[in-house]
């Protein structure tokens, strides 16, 4: 079952908490992207062909791509009128598109890339000392390529990269080719599962490839500057042990590799991509403060990346599961019990202000701390009421049923609805839409 197919018309609706990102007057279904990136003056030329279908009838349309100078813009082919203002590219074909039809775009671009900016820093392509990464949640897709940049408007990716040939191009997707001619190399990589534009990313550096497990296992690489091969290799260490359990928790891993960048830099955060996952150098070191964003950015392939969100007023699904997910493989691990973990987690929200609504939170606090914490208590109260013996199940039908889909909160209730032998209504009602913090119930 792929909602995102079989429901479209819920996917349709502009994205209450970014109106003005993304077109759901049609879906893209193919992007092929042939980039050429020189790190040193920090300059990207760049050709996308989008293939898609109108769900109306459509004179013109829109892309969401930023300040790039466009050379050429052709519609099946023709070329086409346009106008290209305020991180918008609007297009108006030389013959309508009609409703249902399929159709082609093919956008010629150059300029040098730089983050979105946003109310949390910017967004999206950031050039490094030595290279490039992108980092999108959740509107900084179009500092790169154009594109449909809403979340539920998920497609399959071919993305070419030519770069200096000293560097390594990492993205999400199984390598198909890595071709050098002079002094450049073009990295060919294919993501066949569905992705939604903010999971797209590209990682350029002069990185060591790391193996942490192959075939057959899902194979699992990181690419990190070369002197911290050692430190990574001990930080990730537990890395495939937390696969085959995740594996056996959630249902089997949604994509055919994994990969993790550890850019030459500090980062804020780590942060989740389609089959890639990007830290930085503080990120490693040891010790479960650091290992559980290991767990959480891994289970976001999962949550978040293979089943996502129909827009970010659901973005609990993704973060409060992922949170969960540290917790379970705490738990797991031999480290203290999820119960201990949400006891921490309920004591540390009791204390902070309670007006977030975690089922709807707004923009302004979609991505507060409070947010990852009361999503796993959430969870973590659901499974109280459950028992382990009709939550686990839940959790990973959850993820296999709805594999590569669009769903919303309303679908989590109806779906955890089904292993209950009572309503849920009230403890769904509480933890969600009030905001007011429950009491913590102890386990059946």
């Amino acid at each position: 079952m792929n909602p995102d197919h079989a429901a479209p018309h819920r996917t349709a609706a502009p994205d209450p908490y970014f109106p003005n990102s993304g077109d759901q007057r049609y879906r893209v279904h193919r992007y092929e992207l042939a980039l050429d990136y020189r790190p040193g003056p920090n300059r990207l030329g760049g050709t996308a062909r989008l293939s898609a279908v109108a769900r109306v009838a459509l004179p013109e349309f829109a892309l969401d791509l930023a300040d790039f100078r466009i050379g050429r813009v052709l519609v099946d082919g023709k070329a086409a009128r346009y106008t290209h203002r305020a991180g918008k590219l609007r297009i108006r074909p030389a013959k309508a598109l009609t409703a249902g039809a399929a159709f082609t775009v093919e956008v010629h671009y150059t300029g040098n890339p730089r983050p979105v900016r946003s109310p949390w820093g910017g967004l999206g392509w950031e050039e490094l000392t030595d290279g490039a990464l992108v980092a999108s949640q959740p509107v900084g897709a179009p500092s790169w390529f154009p594109c449909n940049d809403r979340p539920a408007d998920k497609a399959t990716y071919q993305i070419a990269v030519t770069t200096p040939s000293p560097y390594t191009v990492v993205v999400g997707g199984r390598l198909l080719a890595r071709t050098t001619r002079a002094s450049s190399t073009t990295w060919v990589y294919e993501q066949s599962a569905p992705t939604s534009p903010y999971l797209v990313t590209v990682s350029i550096g002069p990185y060591q490839a790391v193996p942490l497990a192959e075939r057959p296992a899902v194979p699992q690489t990181g690419y990190v500057p070369e002197r911290l091969a050692g430190e990574f290799t001990a930080g990730f260490g537990r890395q495939a042990r937390m696969m085959a359990y995740f594996e056996e928790a959630f249902g089997p891993y949604p994509f055919g590799e994994y990969a993790v960048v550890v850019a030459d830099e500090e980062l804020d955060v780590p942060v989740e991509a389609q089959g890639v996952a990007t830290f930085g150098t503080n990120h490693l070191g040891g010790g479960w403060g650091r290992e559980r964003l290991i767990a959480h950015e891994l289970a976001h392939q999962w949550f978040g990346n293979s089943v996502s969100i129909a827009d970010w007023s659901h973005i609990w699904l993704n973060e409060g599961l992922a949170k969960y997910a540290e917790w379970l493989w705490s738990e797991h691990a031999g480290g203290p019990s999820a119960a201990t973990h949400a006891a921490a987690a309920h004591s540390l929200l009791a204390g902070l202000p309670q007006d977030l609504r975690l089922g709807d939170p707004g923009r302004k606090l979609m991505f507060d701390d409070r947010l990852y914490q009361r999503g796993g208590l959430t969870v973590h109260a659901l499974r109280t009421v459950l028992g382990d013996a009709s939550f686990l199940p839940m959790l990973r039908d959850w993820a296999t049923i709805h594999r590569h889909g669009v769903v919303n909160t309303a679908d989590f209730r109806t779906h955890a609805a089904r292993y209950s032998d009572g309503p849920l209504d009230a403890l769904f009602d509480a933890w969600l839409r009030e905001p007011a913090l429950p009491p913590l119930r102890p386990a059946v």
